[in-house]
């Protein structure tokens, strides 16, 4: 299997993916410890922006002029 380095087009759209799936989730610990309070889905919420950023980063790789 050749894989191809996706764009930096592609990159950037999974990297910003990615940290906003990491500030969902700062949002649930600080919410859940700091201000005790229950938010639900935020946990969910921020695994499924990171599996899109690995998917979106994986079709970069895979498909050539993505």
């Amino acid at each position: 299997m050749k894989l191809n380095p996706p764009k930096k087009n592609t990159f950037y759209v999974a990297a910003f993916i990615a940290a906003a799936g990491w500030l969902v989730y700062i949002a649930h610990l600080v919410a859940q410890f700091i201000i005790h309070v229950e938010v639900l889905h935020l946990q969910m919420i921020s695994f499924v922006l990171v599996s899109i950023a690995c998917v979106v980063l994986c079709a970069g790789l895979l498909v050539k002029d993505l």
